[in-house]
């Protein structure tokens, strides 16, 4: 019976801490709803300012109330390029300020007022905003019925940790570690952050510890030793997240393991002093000690908890770039795809003049038509890889690549209507008209490369084969399009210098008829069939493919050229004009063997065309 009651009692412990951490998430979850995006774009600003990245770190966590959360869209930027690591790890010194506020919620709100008594008359006022057909008005009541949940949660919690004197043996054990000095700190430092690993929440295993010493489970000291593995055992949600990153988010996530844990090894020297130094303050604040008071002790934990990430900030905010130095030496990039997300030139936190800020951007295109040449690198690889191992591995990086393809476009789309909003020249104008329209289109080159590879993918998969003089076409079609995106990219690297719309002409005019000649053979091998039809169906898609290639790479041309299109379409296309994008281009697969061309090719964020046409529509710009 007494084994019954003992599980009885844990069942209800680690079940009143569910209701804590769902109230904790719920409130998280819904403010994430209303301020989200707006946390996400003031992110997404930050530039290398370690002190505004404080700030800003602070800021989303407070407001959010999950450093968690935080440290997550912290990671997935610095994954995107949107973020430096520099300027990510003054985020994530503010993230740790940040989390300290629920700490105060729990301490001033759950132990100073009976909030659970007024938790459930609470939910009454905010039953209209949980069924409001608005979001924002129903993810308020969301978070109302979260902090209602979350201090119930509390209340359970309080009643469901034992107290000493009911079980003095609990105390008895507890108090064999308790008394060996260093080993002690360091022993429920470890306690701290397996807690912490395995809740999966700071803060609320900051609550439980609160609760535990509140209860005289603990003494002081102990429960902050666990406050300081609670900072460490934070930190494994940003590595988890930046498992499937790149090298720079993998970086940004070792960078708040080694802050936190380089924080706690300054404390524990300095532990003892600084307790009393705490407890001073609690003195002079409360009128009692929290060394021999529980009353005490949810104030004397929170300034603790408060002052250590305070100080540790403090004290770490001029080391910034030694940490940068040592994260990289840790982590450093094993293939040349591990830098492939970041921005190179452009900068959103800096603006000075168009004509130099679009510089900035021609470079970063420049490297855009690079990555373009690359990926399609794959294809051909692709096509001929057996093993399956090193298939599937290039399969992946033809998917990341066009992931980064998109995210490419829209920052440089978004940087480049950022430039417009100040006084351009006339030939600024010119020029940001013509850069967004080459960035569509070396978007719409990855999309294509893409297909390229859902098509020899599904091939393999329904195990289709081509035959000989199939393979010997496609090669041919493909070392047309290498040509013509090697000349694109020597011409990105210098617009003014290297710009030769006669050889693009040529090399366009090439793709054309051989795609002409490809096409009356295959229809003549379908007739006399030669393969089968399935077979048709591929290889003719893949020709199609490579042929839409090149017409995006010759558009890049006109567009840098700021020509005429359908003037000189009217030479290269004799046939039907071609529609403007890839899934339309898709659709004309329906040939004269009636069939049509698979996979669907995923849209892309419109460039926008108001701004375009607003800009200064007269002469050629960077041919000039």
């Amino acid at each position: 019976m007494e084994t019954l009651n003992i599980i009885g009692k844990i069942l209800t412990l680690v079940g009143s801490l569910a209701v804590f951490l769902y109230g904790m998430k719920l409130m998280s979850d819904s403010l994430q709803k209303v301020a989200g995006d707006k946390m996400r774009a003031i992110l997404g600003k930050m530039t290398g300012n370690r002190f505004s990245g404080i700030l800003t770190g602070a800021t989303v966590t407070t407001v959010i109330q999950s450093s968690s959360a935080t440290t997550v869209m912290l990671v997935s930027f610095v994954n995107a390029g949107l973020l430096s690591l520099t300027g990510a790890i003054g985020v994530i010194m503010g993230a740790n300020i940040g989390t300290t506020v629920t700490a105060w919620i729990v301490s001033l709100l759950g132990f100073k007022i009976k909030m659970e008594v007024i938790a459930i008359p609470i939910l009454a006022f905010v039953l209209p905003l949980i069924f409001s057909k608005k979001m924002k008005r129903r993810s308020w009541g969301e978070f109302v019925v979260g902090f209602s949940i979350l201090f119930l949660g509390l209340g359970f919690l309080k009643d469901a940790v034992p107290n000493m004197q009911e079980y003095p043996e609990i105390l008895a054990f507890v108090s064999q570690f308790a008394d060996m000095g260093v080993f002690s700190v360091l022993l429920f430092i470890l306690v701290g952050t397996i807690f912490t690993v395995i809740i999966q929440s700071s803060s609320a295993t900051m609550a439980l510890t609160i609760v535990m010493c509140y209860n005289g489970l603990i003494p002081f000291d102990i429960a902050a030793a666990m406050v300081l593995g609670e900072n460490i055992g934070t930190t494994i949600t940003a590595n988890v997240a930046a498992m499937v990153g790149n090298v720079s988010a993998k970086r940004a996530a070792r960078a708040h393991t080694l802050f936190n844990v380089l924080g706690v090894f300054w404390m524990v020297l300095a532990f003892p002093y600084f307790l009393r130094l705490v407890d001073y303050v609690v003195i002079n604040l409360e009128g009692k000690s929290a060394f021999t008071d529980v009353a005490a002790i949810p104030v004397g934990l929170s300034i603790f908890h408060s002052a250590f990430n305070i100080l540790n900030t403090l004290v770490m905010v001029w080391f910034i770039k030694y940490y940068e130095k040592l994260v990289i030496k840790l982590v450093p990039y094993k293939d040349e795809d591990d830098e492939e997300f970041r921005l190179r030139h452009i900068n959103f936190g800096l603006f000075s003049t168009p004509e130099l800020d679009l510089v900035q951007a021609e470079k970063e295109i420049s490297i855009f038509a690079k990555r373009t040449q690359k990926m399609f690198g794959f294809v051909p690889e692709l096509l001929v890889k057996k093993k399956e191992k090193k298939y599937q591995k290039l399969l992946q990086r033809l998917r990341k690549y066009e992931d980064i393809m998109d995210r490419m476009e829209v920052e440089i789309a978004k940087y480049l209507t950022k430039v417009a909003e100040g006084n351009l020249s006339p030939k600024a104008s010119k020029k940001i008209r013509c850069l967004l329209r080459v960035i569509d289109n070396l978007e719409s080159i990855g999309d294509i490369c893409y297909q390229m590879g859902k098509t020899i993918d599904s091939k393999n998969e329904n195990k289709l084969w081509y035959a000989p003089e199939q393979r010997e076409n496609i090669e041919k079609m493909f070392s047309l399009v290498h040509e013509a995106l090697a000349h694109l990219a020597f011409t990105l690297e210098a617009p003014e210098k290297n710009f030769s719309m006669e050889k693009a002409s040529d090399i366009e005019r090439s793709i054309n008829s051989l795609r002409e000649d490809l096409r009356v053979l295959h229809l003549e091998s379908i007739k006399n069939a030669e393969y089968s039809y399935e077979t048709g169906i591929s290889y003719n898609q893949m020709i199609l493919l490579s042929e839409r290639l090149g017409d995006y790479i010759f558009e890049v041309h006109l567009s840098l050229a700021d020509l005429p299109r359908d003037e000189y379409l009217k030479d290269l296309q004799p046939k039907k004009p071609k529609p403007e994008r890839a899934d339309k281009h898709l659709s004309e697969a329906k040939t004269e063997i009636l069939v049509e061309v698979g996979p669907e090719v995923k849209e892309k964020p419109d460039i926008k065309e108001d701004l375009i046409e607003e800009l200064d529509e007269d002469g050629p710009d960077l041919t000039t």
